[in-house]
């Protein structure tokens, strides 16, 4: 059963959680928010109408909406270095408006968010609170019931990027399992999808599936983590149909159409709004043989192999603490494009897939098995090798997006970009 907290105006900011009941509705609800003011002469009609935009607010910094629900209660807090309300972390906020949290869970990137991609993250204490850390990555996804057995409520609030195999998905997904499995109930705060208006890629099979693709939806699934988390409850794919008890509290102003420029950087290697622009397609080159600028400031702004026949550009991958410490081609001259400044035609395009493909000469040696669980389906390794084009490809996913769209509504909280 869900709980979904709307956003409140002024005369309601002062009712508690605790007064609200429960919806199964999945419809979906506005928050946008357009105030009007009017320039005018006395005696007049207004001469002019001026359209202010509203200030957008994160989950986070609602803080009168949830408050009141953390209050008595132990709390596990599902967070990282994105979890913040202006420049303070939110472990700060809340510790110092009186929450009891007693853990810290980090997903992937650790809590600070500096450990390399799919890099081994150890339990520790965190420095300035002395609260443990355990990590949510490598072989322990799922918080035991032992971590949670003296757990009221589960918050957790980190920033998406709106990719499939991002693993911030994948982590909210075993977090909702270990919740429902042990009745606890989770406190989301949700936060925009910066590419919220996206929607693309071929749709995860579930043969495919793993911690980089949990379930069936497309590269570029264009929801909040909120409005993936109703998805999860009401398509019922945690484990054995169990749902949990998830209460969100929305974005305020909210404008899905617009780039969302976070604030904070939500990974090491995802560094500015051109990298995660890039990303839902770049992240691709993952699975093969070509760099995607890791070990350079520049990761997912430009791509290279030593192979590629145009030299016209370079670069030369190196340890970098914090970010990448064995990239692909380690201390060899990659040579490629250079994305950093490029203006995109679409939001999402194989074309320079498909160029490096047929610049390697490779064929099936050009892809790695990672590939197959980015794609989400062994077809599109299958279309490139075949020789297809965009055009063909983009053809052969479009039922599947089809369907997604229409299942999708259902579970929306804020307008559609469409």
């Amino acid at each position: 059963m869900l709980m979904i907290y709307s956003t409140i105006r002024c005369a309601a900011l002062g009712l508690l959680l605790a007064s609200c009941q429960p919806t199964a509705s999945t419809t979906s609800s506005s928050n946008t928010a357009v105030n009007t003011s009017a320039g005018q002469t006395t005696g007049a009609a207004p001469t002019v109408i001026e359209q202010l935009q509203a200030p957008l607010l994160t989950g986070a910094e609602q803080t009168e909406l949830y408050l009141p629900y953390l209050q008595g209660k132990r709390v596990a807090m599902v967070v990282n270095q994105t979890s913040i309300i202006g420049k303070a972390h939110l472990v700060d906020s809340l510790l110092s408006r009186g929450v009891n949290i007693s853990v810290i869970f980090a997903p992937e990137h650790g809590f600070r968010g500096d450990a390399d991609a799919g890099a081994h993250i150890s339990n520790t204490k965190d420095a300035k609170t002395g609260l443990p850390i355990l990590s949510l990555y490598g072989n322990n996804k799922k918080p035991t019931a032992e971590q949670l057995k003296d757990v009221d409520v589960v918050l957790f609030d980190i920033q998406d990027v709106g990719v499939r195999f991002y693993t911030y998905s994948s982590t909210m997904h075993y977090v909702m399992e270990a919740c429902a499995e042990l009745n606890k109930p989770m406190l989301l705060l949700d936060r925009p999808n910066p590419i919220g208006y996206l929607i693309d890629g071929p749709v995860l099979v579930p043969e495919r599936k793993s911690f980089v693709g949990m379930n069936t939806i497309p590269i570029a699934h264009g929801l909040t983590l909120g409005e993936y988390a109703q998805m999860i409850n009401g398509q019922k794919w945690l484990k054995n149909g169990l749902q949990a008890q998830v209460k969100i509290i929305p974005v305020k102003n909210y404008d899905r159409k617009q780039f969302y420029s976070l604030p904070v950087k939500p990974s090491p290697n995802l560094p500015n709004d051109q990298s995660i622009k890039l990303y839902p397609f770049l992240c691709l080159f993952e699975g093969t043989t070509v760099s995607m600028g890791r070990g350079t400031q520049m990761p997912f702004q430009v791509i290279g192999a030593p192979y590629y026949p145009d030299k016209s550009f370079s670069f030369k991958p190196v340890p970098i603490q914090g970010m990448s410490m064995d990239p692909p081609y380690k201390n060899q001259v990659c040579y490629g494009k250079d994305l950093r400044n490029v203006q995109l035609r679409e939001n999402f395009t194989l074309s320079y897939l498909l160029d490096f493909y047929q610049a390697s000469g490779q064929k099936e040696k050009f892809f790695n098995n990672f590939f197959k669980n980015l794609a989400g389906t062994e077809e599109l390794q299958k279309q490139i090798m075949a020789g297809l084009s965009e055009k063909d490809i983009r053809a052969s996913w479009k039922p599947g997006l089809d369907q997604y769209k229409k299942m999708r509504q259902q579970y929306l909280l804020y307008p559609d970009a469409q």
